[in-house]
Formats: C-alpha cells, sequence, structure tokens
C-alpha cells in the first residue's frame, strides 16, 4: 500500500470547495453550466481536466471570443482563467425572441491534480475551445525503480 505525505494548502481546499458549491447550486437551479445567472457578470465556460503520465490538460468552452480576451495564470498548483465575452451590438431593427447567450466577465480557479511546470505550459484557441497542456513536475511525475533482491 503506497501513502503518500502532502503538505495542506488552505487555499487549495478553499479553492475546491468553492468549486464544488458553485457546481452545486448550478445543478440545484437546473441551468446548464456556462450560462448567466442574473446580470451579465455570472457566467462561467464549463470545463475538462484530463491527466496523462506526464501532462495536465485543461480544457474550456468559450466560443465567441478571441485569444485577446482571455488570460491564464498558474500559482503553484492553481490554474485562473478569465476574461470577457463581449456583448455584439443590438440591432433595434430586429426583434429578439430570445436571447441565451452568455455576456460579461468570467474567472474560473481550479485545483490541478498536482504540481505543474507553469513556465513551460502552452496553450491553444480553435472551434471555441480552449486547451492549455501544463507539463507535471519531474516530482510528481510516476518512476519505475527497480529493486534488487538479495
Amino acid at each position: 500500500m503506497r501513502h503518500d505525505l502532502n503538505k495542506w494548502e488552505p487555499v487549495s481546499d478553499i479553492v475546491s470547495l468553492q468549486d464544488e458549491m458553485n457546481r452545486l447550486f448550478l445543478d440545484f437551479f437546473g441551468r446548464t453550466p456556462g450560462r448567466r445567472l442574473v446580470g451579465d457578470s455570472l457566467w462561467a465556460p464549463v470545463m475538462d481536466i484530463e491527466e496523462t503520465q506526464d501532462d495536465i490538460i485543461v480544457k474550456a468552452e468559450i466560443p465567441g471570443m478571441t485569444k485577446e480576451d482571455v488570460k491564464i495564470q498558474v500559482t503553484g498548483d492553481i490554474i485562473t482563467i478569465s476574461g470577457e465575452r463581449k456583448r455584439e451590438e443590438e440591432n433595434r431593427d430586429k426583434t429578439y425572441h430570445r436571447i441565451e447567450r452568455s455576456y460579461g466577465q468570467f474567472q474560473r480557479m481550479i485545483t490541478l491534480p498536482g504540481e505543474v511546470q507553469s513556465a513551460k505550459a502552452k496553450a491553444s484557441y480553435e472551434n471555441g475551445v480552449l486547451t492549455i497542456k501544463l507539463p507535471k513536475s519531474e516530482e510528481v511525475k510516476p518512476k519505475e525503480i527497480s529493486i534488487d533482491i538479495k
């Protein structure tokens, strides 16, 4: 059985708790994640986090934005993605029957499943999906160790 001792990081726990509370709130009220709650500033893109042997990959749905509209920061094991989706000009000559797309500023802080080498991170944006590839720190990558039997 393997036991790892990890340093307690209260900020990471608070961010994880906030993410979980946000998810529970959204699930309770039955709205689709990434949609507007009230006003223009309470929306957040939906995200996936994948892990391979060498990397942690974060994907965020942010259609209708440009790469200049988005800011990415990594501090320790927390990634922050923020930005603003600008509202299109309303055309007074049209009648709008439904406006469901969300606009305004957003910020998502997610605790990553391990430490990463943030200086080597790469990001791409294609078809409305932001993909961030974060190489794992060497200390957290699994290592195979051979043990001689005597």
